[in-house]
């Protein structure tokens, strides 16, 4: 079988790349044209011009939209990368925050939703109002994954150590406490030890990592427990406790979050586990780009400022 020949680079029209690039991102070539401002008529002759260049049919239509072929799969890690240096290159040298319209998509997972995302997003708005955040909740992706990709500007929450070419800054610290109804008979207790709590039924969040797993907190603290505990996802968390006898071991912050509209109540821990901690995780390479540098610092103001 004869060897298909490379395309020249001279050949490579820059501007099908793109088009190869939002029909892979969005696997729609309506929505693909409609990110890129471009006609039905005019994706079809670019997918046809890029179908002919590179020697592959690229997409396939299926019931889940156009599904890549193994030789797109294979081309999109380089040209993502290709196109995102370009953009990074293009960008200017000084990020102006009052003029800039950009978008910045950043993950977040329950902590940093319910406690940190409001400071955040007041602090943006005020500094850079054309600015566009688009926030996703991380335990429905693959956050590292979506950083590679360039899908992802920024992640926050309790996430483990990346890889090398991952940044990471430490940004909070939240204290634990034990969060129950208000008529709880235990709620009497000004502090709850873990001898205690380990004689009252407990709900375990089932949607959300707080880091006390990871210390043997809750064991030890229901080590002789033979009552059934309960795991429940974290938006179900205030109404369970409010209408039961079960306990949960909550973040400070969210413990304040939830008794503004629950009749519910926290009690300090005597033997607390060590804080829970939130970071904010990127790619290495953006930083020292300007308007990535702009965002975490203005981030990190935000939330280290009383």
């Amino acid at each position: 079988m004869a060897k298909v020949a490379a395309p020249r680079l001279s050949a490579i029209d820059l501007n099908l790349l793109l088009v190869y690039d939002a029909i892979m991102r969005e696997r729609s070539v309506t929505k693909a044209g409609r990110q890129l401002g471009l006609s039905q008529p005019a994706m079809s002759h670019a997918l046809a011009r890029l179908r002919h260049m590179l020697k592959d049919e690229l997409f396939v239509r299926s019931p889940n939209g156009m599904e890549p072929t193994p030789r797109a799969e294979q081309l999109s890690g380089p040209i993502r990368s290709a196109l995102d240096g370009f953009r990074e290159a293009l960008q200017p040298e000084q990020f102006d925050p009052a003029e800039a319209k950009s978008t910045f998509t950043i993950a977040v997972d329950n902590y940093a939703a319910i406690v940190l995302v409001p400071k955040i997003v007041s602090a943006i708005s005020q500094a850079a109002p054309m600015v566009r955040l688009d926030f996703r909740p991380s335990g429905t992706i693959d956050v590292l994954d979506h950083l590679d990709r360039n899908e992802l500007q920024l992640s926050i929450g309790s996430f483990e150590a990346p890889g090398e070419r991952f940044s990471r800054r430490l940004i909070a610290e939240d204290r634990f406490v034990a969060v129950l109804r208000k008529r709880h008979p235990a709620a009497r207790s000004r502090e709850m030890d873990p001898q205690a709590l380990s004689t009252l039924p407990f709900l375990q969040i089932s949607s959300a990592k707080f880091g006390t797993e990871s210390d043997g907190f809750e064991n030890g603290a229901r080590s002789a427990k033979r009552i059934p505990e309960v795991r429940a996802p974290f938006l179900s968390a205030a109404a369970i406790l409010e209408g039961s006898d079960l306990v949960s071991i909550l973040p400070l912050k969210v413990a304040q979050a939830l008794v503004k509209t629950h009749e519910l109540c926290f009690r300090p821990l005597s033997r607390p586990p060590r804080p829970a901690q939130t970071a904010m995780t990127w790619l290495r390479r953006l930083d020292n780009q300007p308007a990535h540098g702009w965002l975490r610092s203005t981030i990190h103001h935000a939330l280290s400022t009383k």
